[in-house]
């Protein structure tokens, strides 16, 4: 009998673990209680999950299908499919940072019997499940790979905070370290993924494609992050030009913004860790991580700037920045570049405050430091900027927010040609 076991209960493992459950006996592991006892009494704080579909599969003890979430490591014993699906971050200095995929596969490697089969979902450069992976399970386990438990790899594609793409939605990339288990392990996929799946022909080649897709998105946003430098100096409207070179039946539609999240903010530089491991230097991947790494700054920059021209005195004034996540319409602020943005204005000296109805102000606090609040603020604010595109955005006149000569920046061109000072 399948019986699986989800490490990490996450953006990614938690509708993962919803998915299978529908089918099959799922148990949700993961270290914080919190997050496990929240899961239990029927929430996802993430919102990636409904109440409704969540209390429907959560079981004290599934049988032949339901889902327990616990962070007891003995439930976990029974099952034969273990999803690894913990974060893959990166350091300050960039660098990949493998510490949550080592203590899980410590974890899994623990409970590990002949037969079984792990499967890792973490985005990681090509070779990490062969080469730092599978030796940490050998070493705990004492068993052998490929003689005693089999390997597979099934990149994640979840996207977070949409409700169209959901994950069995979305054609899932599977792999296994065998012929034979690569064929179960697609099976077991192809069982609950309705857009289907995609068999590759090895770990490495999944790893890579899950790898690629993420850092193709992030140069391409890169391009159109550097044309709307440019187009800005000439004094030219980027969503106009965008808009009509998007005539043209094979021009990528891309538009500029700030580059965070855990994904296209990231992956490219596991991409370009390995590289430079084999003796290649990344060029162009590397050069599109730095520009849109420095668009939050650009942005308060730009700002500024509009302040001095309309004479209104930088230092001590405020900026109210509405939005604060990584994308709209989720509560997700992992890697937000809206922080870059804070800490530019606050070097002019300039008061941020923040604004967004999505975000958890107490996660704000501890990952960054810094107050975020849920309701709007009063008072007249000398520049605001428009960061993310919340729905809940759309009705408001910021305008009525800002002193007259007020200076707004629009980063996700969502307001009107003309309400803005400048966007991008």
């Amino acid at each position: 009998m399948t019986k699986i076991a989800i490490i990490g209960l996450g953006y990614v493992g938690l509708p993962l673990a919803v998915a299978f459950a529908e089918k099959y006996p799922v148990i949700g592991f993961d270290i914080n209680q919190a997050r496990v006892k929240g899961l239990m009494g029927g929430h996802d704080f993430t919102l990636e999950v409904s109440d409704e579909l969540l209390t429907s599969v959560v079981s004290i003890e599934p049988t032949e299908k339901g889902l327990l979430c616990t962070t007891n490591l003995d439930a976990i014993k029974d099952c034969n499919y273990f999803i690894v699906t913990v974060p893959t971050p990166t350091d300050k200095h960039n660098r990949p940072d493998l510490t949550p995929l080592y203590k899980a596969s410590e974890t899994v490697g623990k409970v590990l019997k002949k037969g079984d089969i792990v499967v890792y979902e973490s985005t990681v450069y090509p070779g990490v499940t062969e080469e730092e992976c599978i030796p940490v399970l050998e070493r705990v386990s004492g068993l052998k790979f490929n003689v005693d438990f089999f390997a597979g790899y099934s990149p994640e594609r979840i996207n977070p905070g949409d409700k169209e793409h959901t994950v069995t939605k979305i054609l899932k990339v599977t792999s296994g370290s065998t012929p034979e288990i690569a064929e179960k392990v697609d099976q077991l996929y192809k069982s609950v993924i309705v857009a289907g799946t995609f068999k590759a022909s090895s770990m490495k080649v999944a790893e890579a494609a899950k790898v690629i897709e993420n850092s193709q998105r992030d140069i391409n946003i890169a391009f159109v992050n550097e044309l709307s430098k440019i187009f800005n100096k000439l004094g030219i409207d980027t969503n106009d030009v965008l808009e009509a070179a998007g005539t043209k039946w094979n021009f990528l539609k891309f538009k500029p913004g700030l580059v965070g999240g855990h994904c296209i903010g990231v992956d490219p530089y596991y991409l370009a860790q390995k590289a430079q491991e084999v003796g290649y230097h990344p060029e162009i991947i590397l050069a599109g991580r730095r520009l849109n790494d420095g668009m939050g700054a650009y942005v308060a920059e730009e700002v500024v700037k509009l302040m001095v021209k309309k004479e209104i005195n930088v230092k001590n004034a405020r900026c109210l920045i509405l939005g604060f996540t990584f994308k709209e319409n989720c509560p997700d602020v992992r890697n937000t570049k809206v922080i870059d943005i804070v800490k530019e204005l606050k070097n002019y000296h300039v008061t941020p405050v923040i604004f967004d109805p999505w975000a958890n102000p107490n996660e704000v606090q501890h990952e960054y430091g810094i107050e975020v609040v849920n309701e709007m603020p009063t008072g007249n604010y000398e520049s605001a900027i428009l960061a993310v595109s919340h729905i809940e955005f759309k009705g408001i006149d910021i305008r009525s927010l800002l002193i007259d000569n007020g200076v707004l920046f629009d980063v996700k061109g969502l307001l009107e040609k003309g309400v803005a000072d400048a966007r991008l």
